[in-house]
């Protein structure tokens, strides 16, 4: 035990329960200081990410007050925040929770040895996946490539219970000085759409629990079925609190285990998909090349377009078209921040392979309007969509979003509640898009719907005749 302060480095993390790191300040003993650091990864976001990060951090800021703390803002690289906070402090060690993304690697290794080398102890801890990625290994030593397999070697692994909350944090006698949130404005970009996409976030470790549960309670049983039926509310939706860490994947997978126990059918398969960001996680740590570079070199010299001034790319960012089921989910993304996950593989192939762009322009375009944004996931998304990654949907499987909105919304109940133009009584959540969307954008509820941009056919057979001239 010690006296000497704890300084609690808050990343994307933003809960009391299941942190391990919170968990061993309060142990060392001390006064414990939650910080949260402005560094450059910050200021990078997109607008969506970084928005909801900022109603994040207020809400985490309110829960750390309520059990008698607060949350120390600062801005500025973090070595230079965290050594001069040791300063002031007398802070004796530095916790903090890991990240796996290559520039959150590299910050956190360099901020480690200069605390080390100061005599600050300096620990990082698990939480924000459930196996770390190095401790996943084939029987030959090296790394998964293929997700059944990872899937396989993990399922039957223990994953520790949850870490119950602290039932106190220790305060310091004084509090260092602290930014205040809304002079960072990490709203600014997002401009009048945050207040059109507000009403659909679940903000903070309470409601992530409240989602969880409703989910266990309501949902999962129906889970297999349910989760592409794109009209239904079928979803765990948890991958808007799991990307800040309002709640942990471990909170949620021993939440699955209890629902397949009670023989609950769709439970098995909401904890394979857990394994599936896991498996984002464990390919972005081996493969860093995964967020930036085809994950299969073959791919570099495929005839992709990666002008993002076209117009087909601009009719696709718009949900313009002319395929009502890309549309929709288009403009579902811009109204609430999210997009079902069937409609992200569609859009997701439809950009890549029916409009031939590289992948690389929907990710940029989807780190900039998701608020449950995640690097892994979403790097892997769309490679497997575009063929380019691993455990990739083959490449000569184009979705024909024409024929999967037939199968999965055949009443077009999902089309008809995000496309407005030419219905006699649009619903408000279809006349939502036009308020959220930017000013720049001359569109109209009063337009008429496009024509398709591209035949889906010939769309398709254009992508077919691209891939069977290349040697995969």
């Amino acid at each position: 035990m010690t006296t000497s302060p704890t300084i609690l480095w808050v990343r994307r993390d933003l809960r009391l329960s299941d942190h391990a790191a919170l968990t061993a300040a309060v142990s060392r003993g001390g006064p414990v200081i939650p910080v949260f650091i402005r560094d450059g990864l910050v200021d990078e976001l997109g607008a969506a990410p970084k928005w909801r990060l900022g109603l994040g951090l207020e809400g985490y800021g309110e829960a750390l007050t309520e059990a008698g703390s607060r949350l120390i803002l600062r801005s500025g690289p973090a070595r230079e925040v965290l050594e001069e906070l040791v300063e002031q402090t007398g802070a004796g060690a530095v916790y903090w929770m890991r990240a796996y993304d290559p520039d959150s690697v590299d910050r956190d290794t360099r901020v480690k040895e200069a605390l080390k080398a100061k005599n600050v102890e300096a620990e990082s801890y698990t939480g924000h996946v459930m196996f770390e990625p190095w401790t996943v290994e084939t029987k030959q030593g090296g790394f998964y490539k293929v997700y059944t397999p990872f899937w396989k070697s993990v399922e039957t692994r223990e994953v520790p219970e949850p870490l119950s909350r602290p039932s106190s944090i220790p305060a310091p006698d004084n509090w260092p000085q602290s930014d205040h949130l809304d002079d960072w404005h990490l709203g600014a970009a997002m401009r009048r759409g945050a207040e059109v996409v507000r009403p659909y976030v679940q903000l903070g470790e309470q409601a992530a629990q409240t989602r969880l549960g409703v989910f266990m309670r309501d949902k999962v049983a129906d889970y297999n079925e349910a989760r592409d039926r794109v009209a239904v509310d079928g979803t765990s939706a948890m991958s808007e609190n799991l990307s800040l860490g309002e709640i942990s994947p471990a909170q949620c997978w021993h939440a699955g285990l209890r629902a397949r126990d009670a023989g609950k059918d769709g439970a098995g398969t909401f904890l394979k998909e857990l394994v599936w960001r896991e498996f984002a996680y464990h390919l972005m740590w081996h493969t860093p090349r995964l967020l930036t570079e085809n994950w299969r070199p073959e791919w570099d010299a495929f005839p992709w377009n990666e002008d993002e001034r076209l117009k087909e790319v601009k009719a696709w960012k718009q949900g313009r078209t002319g395929i009502p089921f890309v549309d929709a989910g288009m403009r579902e993304l811009y109204v609430t921040g999210r997009m079902h996950n069937r409609v992200r593989m569609i859009v997701a192939s439809y950009l890549t392979k029916h409009l031939m762009c590289h992948w690389s322009i929907g990710q940029k375009w989807f780190e900039d309007c998701l608020i449950d944004w995640d690097p892994a996931s979403n790097a892997l998304g769309w490679q497997w969509s575009a063929g380019s990654g691993p455990d990739a949907t083959p490449y000569f499987r184009v979705f024909n979003p024409v024929t999967q909105c037939q199968k999965f919304d055949p009443k077009r109940a999902y089309i008809d509640r995000w496309i407005a133009e030419e219905h006699e009584a649009p619903t408000d959540t279809a006349l939502s898009y036009f308020d959220a969307i930017p000013e720049s954008w001359p569109l109209s509820p009063d337009d008429s719907y496009p024509e398709p941009i591209v035949d889906v056919k010939e769309g398709r057979q254009k992508a077919l005749d691209a891939y069977q001239n290349r040697d995969f």
